[in-house]
């Protein structure tokens, strides 16, 4: 398996079902969520981008979202 992508509502479980199959199958977990909040904090072009959308109410676009991870594709051990 390549990829594996966990969707679902806030407070659906992604985050605890991402947290054991990290540590049952050595997975890599990234989180846009975790990645947003960190763009934001980091005051980075694209975090600003971010956060007037957030802040205006509104979705992150997929766009963004697919900049965001593009960004950040290349870490060789996530935090997220």
């Amino acid at each position: 398996m390549d990829n594996l992508i966990l969707l679902g509502a806030p407070g659906s479980g992604k985050g605890t079902q991402s947290a054991i199959l990290v540590e049952k199958n050595s997975f890599k977990h990234v989180s846009t969520g975790n990645l947003l909040r960190d763009e934001i904090a980091k005051e980075t072009e694209l975090g600003l981008k971010v956060k007037e959308v957030m802040e205006s109410g509104n979705l992150v676009s997929d766009e963004l979202v697919v900049e965001l991870l593009k960004a950040n594709l290349s870490l060789s051990e996530s935090k997220y």
